[in-house]
């Protein structure tokens, strides 16, 4: 491997005397304490690859730092931090420019990955750059717009696509400027000219024309052309349509701050679904001890039905990132809709109002219904957004009949439409609209991801997405289902049965969280096993050596070896001993997919169920 160089930028020595053993194998390190210093050095040393920076520092915090450094530098960028500073990861994000970030303290191998990332990313940009200048060198050839110009700015010579853009044939175009072609004003252009005549040197800009947000996008090279005496003769002009490089700038860009929320977003589901598990779990345990006391069991009914929520918006927070196929089922879309009422509330404000028309023969479709939840609220933000002085949203649903329709199959459909008094759209931004990492939105207020998803969610289910829009009529977007019979009947409290008579059974409960674990091990007593508890694997292991347990139940995120580790050494050591894994982010690690799987937060029933299901029948 070719040795490349990274800076490492941290105000503890210990940590870049650590980074600098970490790394000096693969590459050249340099280190320094000081934000102002790193700059020096980045302005000194164009070939680094790589900038490590610390966030909190005297002086300069890290995303200040990696902001300025990506100004001048083309080097990736990597912040370290030891603090859960969402805003300063995203503000990094944002500003810095950063591929990362790792969390004090690291993981070797994980900090080594991205490095190696980083590294072959800061290589590849290198290489696009190189095969750039060479595609620059067969611009004769190419459909790109190539004129010359004497210092008058009249086209001496110029090729057929350059002409074909002025409106003119070629032989009308020559001894012509650009202004007399176009009869418009020029004046940037002109200026533009005349400065790379006057400097000398070739310059390079980017040219947007078209209505905004649908521009088309282009590179403008000028090079002064000396005759053979040195003085300046001609102005060469290449044009170069770069729309579609842009709009794959702005797609790399997009994905790598999804990529990085995401992960974000799945540590933070991971501890606040532990937090639920403890929480829920503690409210169903004291649940029966008040039965006599009304006013504390509506207070601890409040209590967890809160806790529900926030589980809901977990599951809400994970669907932006998770890499798992959709959970279709059968589902109400009439009653999905009515439970929304306190999501628009929180996420529309008070502004706009949302009204229903929900028809009682809308059929219930197959769908996973929390993306559809999300495809709604999505449509009715992008609504809201569309009428900033405020407005009414009218969602509604109803049964259609599609027949021979070349796109869909024939059969009975539910039509789900949200209908706006917006601003509309203008056609050439509503051909695009679909289109993934596609805004109209300004710089980090939208993803461009909201309609795609929607667009996505219909063809999945084998269904259409239309949207019927005209400009200051407002906007209707319609989904087409297909019609799934009838929608599954609920039990009043939504629980699954717990078995009616637990044989006994030892079980072993691990788990690092100390409330969760007590939660879990006093769910399973009072279903009648005998429960014991361990905080780590390694202790668990060591009970397990003693023998007596016939389930073991354990977490899947835990420091050393996890609860996928630990049921992969009780497969191989005591392989009749099955083994039920708990986990509130199940994307987090992989996990062998014969291994059963609770999702937290968990009600006592789900987990009576599963335990019940391995342990079996009674011999």
């Amino acid at each position: 491997m070719t040795r490349g160089t990274i800076l490492a930028v941290d105000d503890e020595p210990d940590i870049l005397i650590a980074l600098e053993d970490l790394f000096e194998d693969d590459y050249r390190v340099l280190t320094t304490p000081k934000p102002a210093e790193a700059l020096r050095i980045l302005r000194s040393e164009p070939d680094i690859a790589v900038i490590l920076s610390d966030q909190r520092m005297p002086g300069m915090t890290g995303d200040a730092l990696l902001a300025e450094a990506r100004a001048f530098h083309e080097a990736q960028a990597i912040l370290l931090t030891g603090y859960a500073d969402i805003s300063a990861v995203i503000a990094a994000l944002n500003r810095g420019g950063i591929i990362g970030y790792v969390a004090k303290p690291w993981d070797a191998a994980l900090l080594r990955a991205t490095v190696r990332n980083a590294f072959d990313r800061h290589a590849l940009g290198r290489d696009l750059a190189t095969e750039r200048a060479l595609l620059l060198g067969l611009l004769e050839h190419s459909g790109d717009a190539i004129s010359f110009k004497d210092p008058q700015g009249r086209f001496v010579r110029l090729n057929a696509r350059k002409a074909e853009r002025l409106g003119h044939d070629l032989p009308a175009c020559l001894g012509r400027t650009e202004a007399d072609l176009l009869g418009e004003d020029v004046s940037e252009a002109a200026e533009a000219d005349a400065a790379a005549l006057a400097s000398g040197e070739p310059s390079e800009i980017l040219v947007a024309d078209g209505p905004a947000r649908a521009e088309r996008w282009s590179q403008v090279v000028r090079v002064p052309i000396r005759d053979a005496a040195g003085g300046l003769s001609h102005l060469a002009t290449i044009e170069r349509d770069v729309t579609e490089q842009r709009m794959l700038e702005t797609r790399l860009r997009q994905s790598d701050k999804m990529q990085a929320l995401g992960t974000l977003a799945g540590g933070i589901a991971h501890d606040f679904n532990n937090l639920l598990t403890a929480i829920l779990g503690s409210l169903e345990l004291a649940a029966p001890k008040v039965q006599d006391q009304p006013r504390v069991k509506r207070l601890i009914e409040n209590a967890a039905g809160a806790a529900h929520r926030g589980a809901n918006l977990t599951k809400r927070l994970l669907s932006f990132s998770r890499a798992d196929d959709l959970s279709a089922r059968i589902t109400d879309v009439n009653a999905l809709v009515e439970g929304m009422d306190a999501l628009f509330g929180r996420s529309l404000g008070g502004l706009v109002s949302v009204t229903t028309r929900l028809s009682p023969e809308a059929p219930a479709v197959l769908v996973d219904p929390d993306q559809l939840e999300l495809a709604i609220l999505n449509l009715c933000i992008n609504a809201r957004d569309a009428m900033p002085e405020g407005g009414r949203i009218e969602i509604a649903t109803a049964s259609v009949r599609v027949e021979a329709d070349p796109e869909i199959a024939a059969g009975e459909f539910l039509r789900l439409s949200v209908t706006d008094g917006g601003s509309g759209i203008p056609p050439e931004i509503l051909a695009r609209v679909c289109e993934p990492f596609f805004t109209t939105k300004g710089v980090g207020q939208g993803t461009g991801l909201g309609l795609a998803m929607v667009f996505g969610l219909a063809q999945t289910a084998g269904g259409r997405l239309t949207i019927d829009s005209e400009v200051g009529r407002g906007t209707r977007v319609e989904l087409l289902l297909p019609a799934a019979g009838e929608a599954p009947a609920a039990s009043e409290d939504g629980e699954a049965a717990a078995p009616e008579a637990p044989r006994p059974a030892r079980i072993l409960v691990v788990d690092d969280d100390a409330e969760v674990r007590h939660v879990t091990a006093s769910f399973l007593v009072d279903f009648g096993y005998a429960a014991s508890e361990a905080a780590d694997a390694s202790t668990a292991v060591a009970m397990l050596e003693a023998g007596g347990f016939e389930l073991v139940v354990a977490d899947l995120a835990m420091p050393g070896m996890t609860g996928a580790d630990l049921a992969e050494t009780v497969r191989r050591r005591w392989p009749a001993l099955p083994v039920l894994i708990l986990t509130g982010h199940a994307e987090a690690m992989q996990i062998p997919p014969d291994v059963p799987v609770l999702d937290k937060p968990f009600r006592s029933a789900e987990l009576a169920a599963r335990v019940s299901a391995l342990l079996g029948p009674a011999a």
